[in-house]
């Protein structure tokens, strides 16, 4: 499998909407619940992926506010499913240094989780391969909503937006959606004003390195402008290499 050179752009920060477990499993004739699980080792897989090719932040869109709207059945076996896999990986993310968080509103999910959630993020915290956030119980209204009232809350000390969930990292530079669904569906709205936006129609279960690095070559053939001309990019650029 073919890896970036180091004269090719590796994004910093990788966003994912794991998008198309519900469709994949009815595709392939199996239960929803079988999505699901499918797309957890693929979320693993991802996560081995992005250590492989040096980048170094991955956040994955697990559970959304909106997803409440669900049938409460599901929404318990996700809930189930992210608790199981979290007890059973734990080990393996700090063994590989991989440093948990969990993005998103903790009060409404099972206290189970929750406890779980803090003993993950507690065991992996200083670790430095690859920072995995997974965003649960998330949306990016929310996360602007509560930055700015605990900047409130804490009489405006320095800037709102030192409180959103991802103010100590970097902001994505390449996000990408599965399943050939096309939008950001309320997942991480300010820190993606910039990024790169990879779209495919290939269902979340499916998704495989080579999947990964067609979207990795999406990334390395954008120039990233930021308001500035291709001719300031190139300058800036040249200027660096010397």
């Amino acid at each position: 499998m073919h890896l970036f050179e180091p004269s090719e752009k590796i994004p910093k920060h990788l966003a994912i909407i794991m998008d198309g477990n519900g469709r994949w499993a009815q595709e392939n004739k199996l239960s929803r619940s079988k999505g699901h699980k499918k797309g957890v080792e693929t979320a693993s897989k991802m996560a081995e992926l992005c250590i492989k090719h040096n980048i170094p932040s991955l956040t994955l869109f697990a559970f959304g506010q909106e997803n409440w709207q669900r049938p409460s059945k599901e929404i318990r076996y996700l809930f189930r499913l992210f608790l199981l896999s979290l007890k059973k990986q734990v080990h393996w993310l700090n063994n590989h240094q991989i440093r948990l968080t969990i993005l998103g509103e903790r009060q409404s999910l099972p206290a189970s989780l929750r406890e779980a959630i803090i003993e993950a993020e507690q065991l992996t915290a200083h670790n430095t391969k690859l920072r995995l956030n997974i965003a649960c119980n998330y949306s990016g209204q929310w996360d602007i909503n509560q930055a700015v009232n605990s900047w409130v809350g804490n009489n405006q000390t320095g800037n709102w937006q030192d409180y959103l969930s991802l103010a100590s990292q970097e902001n994505p530079d390449l996000f990408i959606r599965t399943s050939g669904v096309y939008r950001l569906s309320n997942f991480i709205l300010w820190e993606m004003a910039y990024t790169e936006l990879y779209f495919t129609p290939v269902m979340w279960p499916a998704f495989t390195e080579e999947d990964f690095v067609l979207a990795l070559k999406f990334f390395n053939q954008t120039e990233r402008r930021f308001g500035k001309t291709s001719t300031q990019v190139k300058q800036q650029e040249a200027n660096m290499s010397c």
